[in-house]
C-alpha cells in the first residue's frame, strides 16, 4: 500500500509494475466497500495490464480525520466536503495526474461505475473508456429510493451496536447481497469496511449519489460520452437488477450501434468482482481486447 495525499486528505493505493498496453486500469470500488475487493480481478490481469486500486476518500485506509478536529477543517479545502458522484471524479482527476497516468481505462464498482462515468465525461483524452459493474440506473422511483436511503442510514446508525453487541455478524455479510455465499475472508473483509467508514463521507455518498437530480442525470451523461462504456452486470444482482443496467447501456452509442455493451454473468449478484473474479476479469480482457488499436 503506497499513500498519496489529495488536497488534504490521504488516499490509499496499490498500483501494480507497468506492462507493454498503452492504458491503466483503474478499479473504483462501491460504497462502504475498499480497493480490496478489486484484488482478486487484479491477481488475474496484472501480468499484461498495469492496474491501481485506491481507497474512495472517507473509505478503506484513506480516512478523514475526526469530526471534531477543528485542526484539519481549516487546512481542508472545503470541496472535501462534497461526497458526489462528481466530487470524487474530482478526487480520481488529481490523483492520476499526481501519479503521472496519461491514458487510462476506468473499471467501477456500484457507486464506483457513476464516479468512472463522471470521470469519462470530465477527461475525454485521458479516460480511453470505462467498465462498469453492477452499475446501471438512470431511473428514479420516490418510493424506492427513500426506502434504499432509510435502510442505508439505519444500518450507519446502528453499526456499533452490530460491531460490538451481535455474534458471528460476519456470518451475514458472507450472504447479503450475493448470489453464493463469499468466504469467511470476504465476509469478515466488508464488516471491517463497514466499522472504519468514516460516518461523514458514508452517510453524505449515500444520500448525494441517489438524489433525484443525480439519478436522473446518468441517461444524458452516458449518452455524450464518445468513449467505449461497457457493463457488466450479475444476472441475480438485487441491488442493481440488471433490468436496469441494460436501460443505462441503452444510452451509450455503442449499444445503439450493436447493442452489446452489456455482460451478464450467470448466478452472480451485488459484487461480482468477488463472486466471480475469473468471469469479471475475462470480460474485462474481452473487452480491451476490443478495443486494442
Amino acid at each position: 500500500m503506497a499513500i498519496m495525499e489529495i488536497m488534504g486528505v490521504p488516499h490509499a493505493y496499490d498500483l501494480t509494475a507497468p506492462r507493454d498496453y498503452p492504458h491503466t486500469l483503474v478499479f473504483i470500488h462501491g460504497w462502504l466497500l475498499s480497493r480490496r475487493y478489486w484484488q482478486p480481478s487484479i491477481d488475474l490481469l496484472a501480468s499484461d495490464y498495469q492496474c491501481l486500486a485506491y481507497d474512495l476518500r472517507g473509505f478503506g485506509d484513506s480516512q478523514l480525520g475526526s469530526q471534531n478536529d477543528r485542526s484539519l477543517e481549516s487546512e481542508v479545502p472545503k470541496w472535501n466536503a462534497d461526497y458526489t458522484p462528481a466530487a470524487y471524479a474530482r478526487d480520481l482527476e488529481l490523483l492520476l495526474e499526481e501519479l503521472n497516468i496519461s491514458s487510462a481505462w476506468l473499471i467501477g464498482h456500484s457507486l464506483g461505475g457513476s464516479i468512472a462515468l463522471r470521470t469519462a465525461d470530465r477527461l475525454p483524452h485521458r479516460v480511453k473508456g470505462a467498465i462498469c459493474v453492477n452499475a446501471g440506473g438512470g431511473i428514479y422511483i420516490k418510493e424506492v429510493f427513500e426506502r434504499f436511503r432509510a435502510a442505508g442510514q439505519q444500518m450507519l446508525k446502528l453499526r456499533p451496536r452490530w460491531l460490538c453487541h451481535l455474534p458471528a455478524i460476519d456470518v451475514f455479510f458472507r450472504y447479503a447481497n450475493v448470489a453464493r455465499p463469499l468466504s469467511g475472508y470476504w465476509g469478515r473483509q466488508r464488516l471491517i469496511d463497514l466499522a472504519i467508514a468514516h460516518q461523514e463521507a458514508a452517510v453524505r455518498t449515500l444520500l448525494d449519489s441517489t438524489t433525484e437530480t443525480e439519478v436522473n442525470s446518468l441517461p444524458q451523461l452516458v449518452a455524450r460520452l464518445q468513449q467505449p462504456v461497457y457493463f457488466i452486470a450479475g444476472a441475480k444482482d438485487t441491488v442493481m437488477e440488471p433490468k436496469y443496467v441494460h436501460y443505462l447501456a441503452s444510452f451509450h452509442p455503442l449499444f445503439q450501434a450493436c447493442g452489446e455493451n452489456v455482460r451478464e454473468i450467470p448466478d452472480c449478484g451485488h459484487l461480482a468482482m468477488v463472486e466471480q473474479p475469473e468471469a469479471v476479469a475475462h470480460q474485462i480482457r474481452t473487452i480491451l481486447d476490443c478495443h486494442r488499436a
